[in-house]
């Protein structure tokens, strides 16, 4: 009999899917450069930055067999071409530029989240996770024994949630104890001259440059050199994920405490929505 997978158990799998190291190898810098890159918005950041994990993710949560083969098949490309955007973005934040986009801020704030770059990186974050085979073959298998669309479609939100919840949280804590308002941050480095432009350099424009920088080559360079190939056959972190959803859904299993899950869930994606567009 065909056991129905525990929203609850698909969230932990998630959390759990994030650390495997062809994921976080990417997933993470790209969050840590983005949170130096922006410094007071990071919530709001993370909240665009999963929405591009998310829109790569449901996709293949929902079937569509074309692009997770795609995905298995340029493995390689696709991390070759996030290094590259990687390295692009770097020197995007050395110089401070930021893409056109509508502004995520209140008037007279002073303070933009680059949204279109931030979205482009999650993107890439959801790509070069669906090619990381135990995040791609664990939202596969969970979504696949929902009994309809629409769980199916819950079960792949709730894995990508648990996914990022490791980031809200540490954009939380970031948050609360303005880790980045320090005058240490915003102290000034000097001043980069391209032509008849002047570009002033933070500390934190560095250290995010140095983070996508070192990223992006470091993928490049262990790509062509074979070492973030897939074994989904030996993942441990595959077993691992099997082993956490089968093993919560055999203990929680019940539609209403799924149900409890999801109000909870809405609940707080409501409330951080909030505090990330209302926070000055």
């Amino acid at each position: 009999m065909m056991i129905q997978i525990s929203l609850i158990a698909a969230f932990v799998a998630g959390m759990v899917a994030l650390f495997a190291p062809c994921c976080v190898t990417y997933l993470l810098p790209a969050y840590l450069g983005n949170v130096f890159r922006e410094k007071k918005k990071v919530l709001l950041m993370t909240l665009i930055y999963s929405l591009g994990i998310m829109v790569v993710m449901l996709p293949v949560v929902l079937g569509v067999k074309a692009l997770s083969s795609l995905f298995f098949r340029m493995h390689d490309w696709t991390y070759i071409v996030g290094g590259m955007v990687m390295i692009g973005v770097a020197w995007m934040s050395l110089f401070g530029i930021k893409l056109p986009m509508p502004k995520f801020s209140r008037r007279g704030s002073g303070q933009r989240v680059d949204a279109w770059s931030t979205f482009i990186l999650g993107v890439f974050s959801g790509i070069t996770s669906s090619c990381c085979a135990p995040v791609l073959v664990g939202v596969l298998t969970l979504s696949s024994m929902a009994p309809g669309v629409i769980w199916s479609l819950l079960v792949g939100v709730v894995y990508v949630l648990g996914m990022v919840t490791p980031l809200y949280i540490a954009s939380l804590f970031i948050d609360k104890k303005n880790l980045l308002a320090s005058p240490l941050w915003r102290k000034r480095l000097g001043v980069i001259r391209l032509g008849s432009k002047e570009y002033l350099v933070l500390i934190t424009d560095l250290v995010a440059f140095m983070v996508f920088l070192t990223t992006g080559v470091l993928m490049i360079w262990l790509t062509l050199n074979g070492n973030l190939g897939m074994d989904m056959a030996e993942s441990e972190t595959t077993r691992l994920i099997y082993a956490i959803a089968f093993g919560i859904t055999e203990r929680v299993q019940g539609f209403w405490l799924d149900g409890l899950f999801v109000a909870g869930v809405v609940y707080v994606v409501y409330k951080l929505v909030n505090v990330a567009v209302r926070k000055r």
